[in-house]
């Protein structure tokens, strides 16, 4: 269902949240990566990290690459995205701050879950409600709509510093509200639409 040859991801890109950190909406997309290895479906366990002590959730909205795409303008972008998904760039939020920058605390293994599917017939620039779950209690609720920089513009962007392939996966951002996850817990990222993503966290 999904096998994407890189999977690229956007900090900072609700107004919500830059509010609640108290930060500048940035000028353009900030962008990092995370390896494939990362990705597990819909029930595939989240594996805690002995190296990290502060394993947090980040509830976002997947974009699904159709074909092989490069220099695409925001106004055609639409063309050749397959669908979106429901997506958690789980991270280890202490291994964040050490570093300075952001590979190691977001690229173990099981780092980011996608799914429940893959839906083309939603709209995220006219507003989907996303919400984070854990263990039922709601942590993250947002919407779409709510975004910096929308899903073409994310395309777009992306495609004049690298070639996207068919599957390559965008996630774009998490909403106000991230925070820790413990062995035991179960976390659902559910966007209106799509669907519910649903990990449970377990020791390696």
């Amino acid at each position: 269902m999904f096998n994407p040859t890189k999977i690229i991801a956007i900090g900072l890109n609700y107004h919500d949240h830059a509010k609640e950190m108290n930060v500048s909406v940035p000028e353009y997309p900030l962008i990092f990566m995370k390896p494939p290895t990362t990705v597990i479906l819909n029930g595939e366990s989240i594996i805690y990290p002995h190296q990290t002590k502060e394993l947090h959730y980040e509830g976002e909205l997947g974009i699904v690459i159709k074909e092989k795409i490069k220099d695409i303008s925001k106004d055609e972008a639409y063309k050749f995205i397959a669908g979106y998904t429901c997506a958690n760039d789980v991270t280890a939020r202490d291994l964040q701050r050490i570093d300075g920058q952001w590979t190691r605390s977001k690229s173990f293994d099981t780092f980011c879950p996608l799914g429940p599917r893959i839906v083309s017939h939603v709209d995220p620039i006219a507003g989907l409600e996303i919400i984070t779950r854990v263990n039922g209690n709601i942590k993250q609720y947002s919407n779409t709509k709510n975004m910096i920089f929308n899903v073409y513009e994310l395309v777009s962007f992306i495609s004049y510093i690298m070639t996207l392939m068919p599957g390559d996966v965008i996630i774009t951002g998490t909403p106000p509200g991230v925070g820790p996850l413990v062995v035991g817990d179960t976390v659902e990222v559910e966007i209106e639409g799509i669907g519910v993503l649903k990990n449970m966290v377990t020791a390696r």
